[in-house]
């Protein structure tokens, strides 16, 4: 067992590894069934089925977030692509452009 936050990102990253055409080998940390934190090492990307299911968990839920953020960090982990999009002509060319890098823009 893992945390939501890790299995989402591990699911996340198997994709983007398999459609790439790849396969590459992950460590994540896990609750074994005594309730210790240890890791597991998996292979993931082409070949390699990863299943995320709910389960119940009545304990404290361990911080695994440093390992979400690690699988997150891959080079291959999906990401919004950022681009620049003109002012459409007729705006006022006084005004400054809002550069709001959280919310895309659709052009």
């Amino acid at each position: 067992m893992t945390t939501d936050d890790v299995a989402a990102s591990l699911v996340e990253l198997t994709a983007a590894v398999a459609k790439e055409g790849q396969a590459e080998a992950v460590s994540i940390p896990i609750v074994t069934d005594d309730k210790r934190v240890a890791q597991a090492e998996l292979v993931i990307g082409v070949g390699n089925d990863v299943l995320s299911a709910p389960m119940d968990w009545h304990d404290e839920e361990p911080d695994f977030a440093h390992a979400a953020a690690e699988l997150k960090n891959h080079r291959l982990f999906p990401r919004p692509h950022l681009r620049a999009v003109e002012p459409t002509s007729g705006e006022d060319d006084d005004e400054p452009i809002d550069w709001d890098f959280d919310q895309p823009t659709q052009a």
